[in-house]
């Protein structure tokens, strides 16, 4: 016998189906067509009624729906899943740390009170509400407000997820391929639910038209099957255990709405999807206003208990960092994440800050700090060879420039995931380490393989004679000699290069270090350029020094890819900005990415930094080791901080995994 589930599934499947077919074959057909909706789902209320009053995704009627669905079933599916056991979480390494029976996130408040708005400043434009396309720029929000991913990430660990579209999932220990369990009660906003042709529709399009990481990322999966209507089953190659975990973070996209043929267009067309909010206002280009979904299907379970409370988000655009500043002194938005230590340091001394209007705060960091640097492209010149790259940091006076440019509110960056137990700074290789490191003996420094290598530290004087010395000693081994007052190599040329900056703070900061290089004899022109162009100059790798931040997740994973892998290199549109290419780099990275335990995944990304740290692709600057946050007193939040605290879509972030726990005051 199959289950009501069952039959009310595919029902619904096949309805859709010929509705769909009808609706192309003629537009006349429209009005039917919703009368016959309508009328379907005022049948199928009253067979869901019993389901939806549970709080939590029902995992008992789940199994018997499977186990049914299995039965009927041809053989090619075999038994090769029917016996896993059912799973409401997965985690990278471990186990995932909320108990099974967990009433809400760690770092929420479950009775946080709904209501109010919420205003937040962005600089730029926009000019698409289609966040999943390479074209355009799209609007802020959409994401993570309208669409949904399978599973939820926890904000409080390094990589764990918990049911959300999928309620369940089931996975063999090799995790050669992952089965999603859809919740019978997951709905888009406009009522028709999420089914297996929802998430087939989904991984295809977006792995043949979407951004390109989905692209690039989708492209392990061998093979997809729609099981059931509420199953699907993707087949995995290639070893990289965190692609499950990528599959699990899918957005959910409605088949039923999207045209697969005009999808990689920019539009303005009011996007549908699965979350909390729906679109309701868009002043193209200057605003995007959503609205609390009332009928939000998830709103009583318990990964998005205590989150969403606003019934109305707002995202208003501004054209630079400084209007933006002056708009929140104004009072036109309610939170702001500070970025610059001279405005935290100074610019907060405003009426709104001494009546107590606004609340300034610093919140704890505890993931692995950005890599913030000098990123000098070895595709040019003199910066392909490791001494010239190594040297120039030598000439870098940080102290000076943290006392007197950034109010000594910076850290010196000394790794690639500095602040965290993965950096290989003051550590010496384990084990691990070096049996991994072992077939490649020339990548990694001795001084670094200890663990004793530090960036260079000038006096803080300003003109350290001593480490300019030893810079220059350094570029003498590579072949640079003083020829009056130009530095030379064997065949005359000088060493000069360009840094691109795309903001005054960069090109300030720039202008000190090209200032610091002139009395060596090194010529650093700094060019000032528009955001279009950094990024079309930088996608083509047309350039010598940028400025640039690697921003870093608890759990580095297939993004180091894009980021250093030798295949990455000359792959036009890929991040690998310094172009480097290195064996024992690639290696890493296919060891972290198999990394079974925690400790293995440790050795791998301590090793990979030390082999990124002796290829000198990088010249570091600096961190912050909090966040900087200021909020009108109105706007209230939880007393815990997650792990996660960025408020930005940054790689390795969390979109909203700050903001989304807040709630307005009554």
């Amino acid at each position: 016998m199959f289950s009501p589930l069952v039959i009310v599934s595919t029902v619904i499947v096949a309805f859709r189906n010929i509705t769909s077919k009808m609706r192309r074959a003629s537009a006349s057909f429209k009005g039917y067509t919703a009368i016959a909706w309508g009328a379907l789902f005022m049948l199928l209320a009253v067979s869901f009624m019993p389901l939806t009053v549970h709080a939590k995704p029902v995992i008992r009627d789940l199994t018997e729906h499977q186990e049914t669905a299995v039965d009927e079933l041809p053989g090619d599916h075999s038994e090769d899943w029917k016996n896993l056991p059912l799973l409401d979480a997965l985690a990278q390494h471990g186990e995932p740390q909320l108990p099974d029976e967990f009433t809400a996130l760690p770092y929420v408040n479950p009775d946080a009170p709904k209501g109010g708005r919420l205003v937040q400043g962005v600089t730029g434009t926009f000019d698409n509400l289609n966040p999943f396309t390479p074209k355009g720029i799209a609007a802020q929000g959409i994401t993570n407000l309208v669409f949904q991913p399978l599973m939820a990430r926890s904000a409080d660990e390094p990589f764990s997820l918990y049911g959300l579209v999928a309620n369940a999932v089931r996975m063999p220990d090799d995790r050669s391929f992952i089965i999603f369990h859809i919740n019978p009660r997951a709905r888009f906003s406009d009522g028709h639910p999420i089914t297996a042709e929802d998430i087939l529709f989904s991984f295809n399009l977006l792995r043949s038209k979407g951004q390109m990481f989905y692209r690039s990322f989708y492209g392990q999966v061998t093979h997809v099957d729609e099981i059931d209507p509420l199953t699907v089953r993707f087949d995995i190659t290639g070893g990289n255990r965190e692609t499950p975990m990528i599959l699990a973070q899918m957005p959910v996209l409605p088949s039923h709405l999207i045209d697969d043929q005009t999808f990689e267009q920019a539009t303005f067309q009011t996007p549908v999807g699965s979350g909390p909010y729906v679109v309701a206002e868009v002043d193209a280009g200057r605003s995007i206003s959503f609205k609390r979904d009332p009928n939000f299907w998830a709103q009583d379970l318990p990964i998005t208990r205590g989150l969403y409370n606003f019934d109305e988000i707002r995202f208003d655009y501004y054209r630079d960092v400084n209007t933006q500043f002056e708009a929140f002194k104004a009072g036109l938005y309610d939170v702001r994440i500070e970025e610059s230590a001279a405005r935290w340091a100074t610019g907060y001394d405003f009426p709104a800050m001494k009546d107590g209007t606004i609340i300034k705060e610093t919140l704890p960091l505890a993931t692995p700090r950005p890599m913030y640097g000098f990123a000098l492209n070895t595709r040019r010149g003199p910066l392909a060879d490791i001494k010239v790259r190594e040297a120039l940091a030598y000439f870098f006076d940080f102290p000076w420039v943290n006392r007197n440019l950034f109010h000594d509110l910076y850290t010196r960056t000394g790794s690639y995931f500095s602040g965290s137990a993965l950096s290989s700074q003051g550590v010496p290789a384990s084990a691990g380490e070096r049996a991994l490191l072992a077939p490649f003996p020339d990548a990694v420094r001795p001084d670094i393989m200890e663990g004793t290598w530090r960036p260079p530290e000038a006096d803080g004087s300003g003109r350290d004679r001593t480490l300019a010395r030893k810079g220059l000693d350094l570029l003498a081994s590579a072949g640079y000699t003083l020829k009056g007052d130009v530095l030379r190599n064997e065949s005359g040329e000088p060493l000069t290069f360009e840094i691109m900056v795309v903001s005054r703070d960069q090109e300030r900061l720039a202008l000190n270090f090209a200032q610091s290089l002139k009395p060596a004899g090194i010529t650093a022109n700094v060019r000032l350029v528009d955001e279009a162009q950094y990024w079309k100059r930088l996608l083509a790798a047309d350039f010598d020094v940028i400025l640039y931040t690697w921003n870093v997740s608890a759990s580095p994973g297939s993004e180091q890819l894009n980021r250093w892998s030798s295949a990455s290199a000359d792959r036009p549109g890929s991040l690998n900005i310094t172009g480097a290419k290195s064996p024992a780099i690639d290696a890493m990275i296919d060891a972290l990415l198999v990394a079974q335990t925690q400790e293995q995944f440790t050795d791998a990304v301590r090793a990979l930094d030390r082999t990124l740290l002796s290829g000198f692709y990088v010249m570091p600057l600096f961190h912050v080791d909090e966040r900087w946050v200021a909020r009108r007193a109105t706007v209230e939040r939880p007393e815990k901080v997650p792990l996660f605290v960025s408020g930005s879509a940054a790689v390795g972030a969390i979109p909203g995994a700050l903001i989304d726990t807040w709630w307005q005051k009554p």
